[in-house]
């Protein structure tokens, strides 16, 4: 007996309007996407083991956990930048104010 596919796959390639160069480039959305054609394509006479798709969940929950602390790690890394630079310049102020102060008051000394 001759069996057919009567679903299309041109839907799942088509929806991505950009072509990924790398696996950089992949997210979450590709993951699942892949996940659900695999669950889709695979034989129901022998289906893929629920050890190995519980892995694959388990890597992707802690790929998505360690991208969401890398972007969090970025933001207050950029944050602690800009509160050091307004540390430097609050200090180069500091200093300015401070040097004009003590030659003003020698001026003032040598002037009386």
């Amino acid at each position: 007996m001759t069996v057919t596919s009567v679903t299309s796959t041109s839907s799942t390639t088509s929806s991505s309007s950009t072509a990924k160069n790398s696996l950089s480039q992949l997210n979450s959305n590709d993951f699942l996407k892949l996940m659900l054609a695999q669950m889709e394509q695979q034989d129901p006479t022998n289906p893929v083991d629920q050890k190995e798709m519980l892995a694959q969940m388990a890597q992707f929950s802690q790929l998505s956990n360690s991208t969401e602390m890398n972007d969090t790690l970025s933001t207050i890394s950029s944050k602690l930048d800009d509160v050091v630079s307004a540390q430097n310049a609050t200090q180069s102020a500091v200093s300015a104010l401070s040097a004009s102060l003590s030659s003003g008051s020698t001026d003032t000394q040598t002037a009386a």
